[in-house]
């Protein structure tokens, strides 16, 4: 029985959230960012991407570590969207200094490419073959396979209003547009990971020393050069988080943790028949997550 460490992506970040971190991820920061990071959490710095990324990626680390220092280690790691970064640096496959000048280097090329007018949209209620239907000559395209009956659509506010108004017509539950203001997975966005795909050239990644399971595939990632893809082109690809989870349950995960800021993966990945605990850190607590991991090392 093993454990999984997942972290989210954007549309969870808030401010403050980087108030108080635990451990020394803030102050490696500074040394990277400089001034900059001391203001990443602000209401106003959280309304431009490069801010949103960077900032859930030291809060992804930070809390990992401090599990860590309290005992508790990942077998296999997954994140969504830019939360494949942190994952990668838990997985040991990625330095965090060079997380941190690729994840603000993401964010400027996501946000150069689209500075206004585009975002995504999440649809809930209906499958996928209707959603793709209701798709059909707007110019909106499929995002985030989150759930049986929760995807996200990505394009302009014009192409995703109209198909939001598609969707609840035709017995849809919500249409929320999410707190993100780019078309993130999918084509849109094929240039920008091109660019991003560059700057890893000069990079170095390990191999991981713990499972790195991709959002984007649904597959675990063993080779460095795989992982600097997966990280450099997910911005563009479809992700994939049912896949994903049904692909660490069947690994054995039986306790997965959600790192700060939020618990939405969590109701997600008991969507995706997680036959264990599923928990947010931030919603329950650094005690009782190892609490849980403790219980879960003596059963195993």
């Amino acid at each position: 029985m093993k454990i999984l460490f997942t972290f989210p992506g954007q549309g969870t970040q808030r401010p403050g959230m980087l108030q108080a971190l635990p451990g020394t991820e803030m102050a490696q920061a500074r040394e990277v960012l400089g001034a900059e990071a001391d203001t990443l959490d602000t209401p106003e710095a959280l309304q431009h991407t490069r801010a949103v990324q960077l900032s859930l990626l030291i809060a992804g680390v930070a809390w990992t570590r401090e599990l860590e220092r309290r005992g508790v280690t990942a077998d296999i790691v997954s994140g969504l969207s830019i939360g494949a970064y942190p994952a990668a640096v838990v997985a040991g496959a990625l330095d965090f200094c060079d997380a941190l000048k690729l994840v603000a280097l993401r964010g400027d090329l996501m946000e150069q490419a689209y500075p206004h007018g585009y975002g995504l949209t999440a649809i809930m209620g209906l499958t996928l073959p209707t959603v793709e239907h209701l798709l059909e000559g707007s110019g909106a395209y499929i995002a985030n396979l989150n759930a049986e009956t929760q995807i996200v659509i990505a394009g302009s506010d014009e192409a995703m209003a109209q198909v939001a108004q598609r969707a609840l017509e035709k017995g849809a539950n919500k249409a929320k547009r999410l707190a993100v203001s780019v078309p993130s997975h999918c084509a849109l966005l094929a240039k920008p990971a091109e660019k991003l795909a560059q700057a890893f050239a000069g990079v170095t990644l390990n191999r991981p020393k713990r499972a790195y399971l991709s959002g984007s595939t649904g597959r675990v990632l063993w080779q460095p050069e795989k992982i600097a893809d997966d990280l450099a082109g997910n911005m563009a690809r479809t992700v994939r988080w049912q896949e994903a989870m049904i692909a660490a349950n069947e690994r054995e995960g039986r306790l997965a943790i959600e790192m700060p800021p939020g618990g939405i993966l969590t109701c997600l990945t008991r969507q995706a028949a997680w036959e264990g605990e599923c928990i947010s850190l931030e919603r329950s607590g650094v005690d009782v997550a190892v609490h849980l991991a403790n219980r879960l090392r003596t059963q195993a």
